[in-house]
Order: structure tokens, then C-alpha cells, then sequence
């Protein structure tokens, strides 16, 4: 059975919160100084160089539960993500360890990653974790490689860019980091970030270990058109074939109904030399009537392999927010309560049809079109969530509620929708308002 200095620094390392850290600390204060460990993972200066003078060889000592080094245990410390009030502590701490001969390559494996351990290096700790950009000088100052495998993935996780613009002054990163560091900021939409990156010489057209370029994965992700502009100043190839099923990034953006970035393409005179059902489709993405009425004419083929896939292009046309695609695909005959596939990445389940999706993304002027063509309003998607229900949650729990309002509730619940298990109150007050006086 742990001791409670052991149970402290269990419930001190790396992800979760303080509650049961500062639980046992409360009660056992005599802990936060009882040994090296304890101290570094509380960003204690003071007590960690009192522990290095009475015995230098702790700076590179592995010891606790955990069996870790000092300064891993600091940079995987929960307190240096979660109190900023002991920030200079942490760095002042680092200092002293990395003077003392710590090394700022210093981690752990983490065997419980499959289906080989991982490496876990101080620096993802301080860049990919904490994102604390003063340890992430300290540790590049004393030579940390920042091209593992953590670091550059997890490293653009957050918005505030300033630990990774550290990163990227140093000069040191490989392109296939400069290009992960691209791909994750598109996974993260970060528009500030994807432009430090670019600056930086990082390369949208690498081709990653996923199979796909940071510019491919923009337009799989959905980012807003400014974020695929900035790639195209800096050079972006949208004929790159992928190495996944072999679509440009072209085709990417027909399937996903990205008419603005085709109509990008167009002005900057990339051929779009589409085939088949990516032809028919960005036809529709960009409202293009008479192409749309051309292949209904003369390619009968196109027309069935879009209908027989309706679910997939109408939840993607819908989630991007392209209204009048969404209409086009209507007037082709898919089905407006065909099944979507669904997209893990955006939290969308089997089973979700386009309104879902709609609601779901706040995409509100795509809501009133589905509503207004008849989509039905009640059905549940595999997770038993209405649209109802998903419109009020992009409101008040979702990566976009930059988007909040409550435009998609209000037709929702206008055309008859049912406000069967919407909890109340939602947290935001036009929904509430809104649901009220249904």
C-alpha cells in the first residue's frame, strides 16, 4: 500500500486534475518537502537545491513510486500544468537540477502505450503538456531534441502558440516535425498557429507518416477558408495525390462540398479535372446548375454512385455549412434522412443524418434549409441524441461555440421539434429563453 507521500506523487504526474494531489498534501504537508521528488513536482526551488546540496547525485537519482528522475518528475508535474502561481518555481527548480547535471533529455517509457512502450521525453512534459514556455527555453537552452515523436505532435495542442514559438526559433526541428506540427495545427484549426508554422518553413505538402499533407488534412477537417488561403500563399498543392486512397486535395474538397475552396482553385487556375462523382459533386458544391444538369444528362453512372452514397455527401455538404450544396444534392433526389457513416473526429456517430450534423455544427442557415425541404425532426442518432439536443449542446459544449446561436434551436423548436431530453437549464440563456416559451 502506497504511503501518502508515494500517493501524493502518483496523483501529482502528468494528465488529470489537483483534487487528490492537494487532498493528501492538505492532510500530510510534511510531504511537499520530504524528499527531492516531491519538491521538484511542486515547483519548490528552495527545498529541491537544499536536496542537491546535501547530495548532488539526486539530480539524476531515479527514485519514487514511479521510478523517475527529478526533473521528469517536475516536467510531468500536474501542478506546473494547473497553478500558474508556481510557474517561476518550476523554471527556477528546473535550473538548478539542469546545473546539477540533469539531463534536459531526460523522460520515461510509457508501457502502457501499444504496441510498444512510448518514450516520454521532459520536453513534451513541458511543450506537449503544460505548454510552459519558459521550461521549454530552459530545456532547449541546455540542448532537449525536440524532434521526437511527442513533441512535435502534442506540442501544438492548445492556442496559445508561445511554448511552440520557442520550438520553432531554435532552428532544430526536422521538416517531418515542422510538417506534423502543421498537420495537428489544422487538426486544431488554429489559424495563428498554422501561420507561425508556414513562417517558420514548415512545408505544406510533406507527406506525413498519416498519408496525408497538412493541406490534405485541412480540408478533411473542415477548417475555415482562411486556413486553406494561408496555405495556398505559402505554396499548398491541391493536385498532390494522398497516399491513403490516392484523392487530391481537390477531390478532398468536392466530397466534402468545399465550394469556396474549389472556387479558390479555380481563381488561381488549378484544373480541377474531376471525374465521375467527384465531377458531380463539386458541381453542386459550387452551385454550378449547368454542370449539375449536364452529367444528370449524360452520366447517368455519376448521378446513381452519388445517390447510393446521399448519406455521406449530404452530412458532409451539411457539416461544412454549404446551404445551397445541400439543396443541389436535394434536387438530385438523395435522401434527406439518409444515414451518415459518421466522423469520429467531430464526435458525429453511425447512424446521424445530415440535420443531425447540421445542428450539431451549428451550421444554422443548413438547419432551416433541411427543415424547410422536411427533414425529420425527432429521430434520434446512435448515441439517442435529436438535433434538438445537438443544437443545444454545440451552444454550450463543443470546439465551436465560437459559432453560438441560437438561430438552429429557435427553427428547431419553431418547426415542431420535440424538447424530449434537452436538459434545462442548458446553460445558455437564448436557449433557455427559447425553450421556455415552446
Amino acid at each position: 500500500m502506497d504511503t501518502p507521500l508515494d500517493a501524493f506523487i502518483r496523483e501529482s504526474a502528468w494528465h488529470g486534475t489537483l483534487d487528490a494531489a492537494g487532498a493528501i498534501l492538505a492532510a500530510n504537508p510534511e510531504i511537499a518537502e520530504q524528499n527531492i521528488y516531491a519538491a521538484a513536482i511542486l515547483g519548490n526551488d528552495t527545498a529541491v537545491r537544499r536536496f542537491l546540496q546535501q547530495d548532488p547525485q539526486l539530480a539524476t537519482a531515479k527514485g519514487g513510486p514511479l521510478e523517475r528522475d527529478a526533473l521528469t518528475y517536475l516536467c510531468f508535474s500536474r501542478y506546473l500544468r494547473l497553478d500558474a502561481s508556481r510557474s517561476e518555481g518550476f523554471v527556477r527548480a528546473a535550473k538548478a537540477l539542469l546545473d546539477a547535471g540533469a539531463s534536459a533529455d531526460t523522460g520515461f517509457f510509457d508501457t502502457s502505450h501499444r504496441p510498444l512502450p512510448e518514450w516520454e521525453s521532459a520536453l513534451y512534459g513541458a511543450a506537449g503538456v503544460a505548454f510552459h514556455a519558459g521550461l521549454t527555453r530552459l530545456l532547449m537552452a541546455h540542448g532537449a531534441n525536440p524532434n521526437d515523436e511527442e513533441v512535435p505532435y502534442h506540442a501544438p495542442e492548445t492556442y496559445d502558440n508561445s511554448a511552440l514559438e520557442i520550438l520553432l526559433q531554435s532552428r532544430r526541428l526536422s521538416a517531418e516535425s515542422l510538417s506534423t506540427m502543421l498537420l495537428r495545427k489544422a487538426d486544431f484549426h488554429d489559424y495563428n498557429g498554422i501561420r507561425l508554422l508556414l513562417e517558420a518553413g514548415a512545408d505544406p505538402n510533406y507527406m506525413t507518416r498519416w498519408h496525408y499533407t497538412p493541406f490534405q488534412q485541412a480540408l478533411r477537417r473542415d477548417n475555415a477558408f482562411r486556413n486553406i488561403e494561408v496555405m495556398l500563399d505559402h505554396g499548398a498543392d491541391p493536385l498532390l495525390a494522398n497516399r491513403y486512397d490516392g484523392r487530391s486535395a481537390v477531390a478532398i474538397a468536392a466530397r466534402r462540398g468545399r465550394g469556396d475552396a474549389l472556387a479558390a482553385f479555380r481563381e488561381l487556375d488549378i484544373p480541377l479535372a474531376l471525374t465521375g462523382v467527384e465531377r458531380l459533386a463539386a458541381a453542386c458544391a459550387m452551385n454550378d446548375a449547368d454542370t449539375i444538369q449536364d452529367i444528370r444528362d449524360n452520366e447517368p453512372a455519376s448521378v446513381s454512385v452519388l445517390l447510393t452514397n446521399g448519406g455521406t455527401f449530404l452530412a458532409e455538404f451539411a457539416g461544412v455549412g454549404n446551404a445551397a450544396g445541400v439543396a443541389c444534392l436535394l434536387d438530385l433526389g438523395v435522401d434527406i434522412d439518409a444515414l451518415y457513416g459518421g466522423d469520429p473526429y467531430f464526435e458525429i456517430p453511425f447512424g446521424s443524418t445530415a440535420l443531425h450534423v447540421a445542428a450539431w455544427k451549428a451550421m444554422h442557415e443548413t438547419v432551416q434549409i433541411l427543415i424547410d425541404r422536411g427533414a425529420s425532426l425527432d429521430v434520434k442518432d446512435r448515441n439517442g441524441q435529436s438535433a434538438l439536443q445537438l443544437a443545444v449542446r454545440a451552444c454550450t459544449d463543443s470546439w465551436w461555440m465560437d459559432r453560438r446561436k441560437p438561430d438552429s434551436i429557435a427553427a428547431l423548436l419553431r418547426a415542431g421539434a420535440s424538447a424530449e431530453g434537452v436538459g434545462y437549464p442548458t446553460g445558455y440563456e437564448e436557449a433557455d429563453r427559447l425553450l421556455k416559451n415552446s
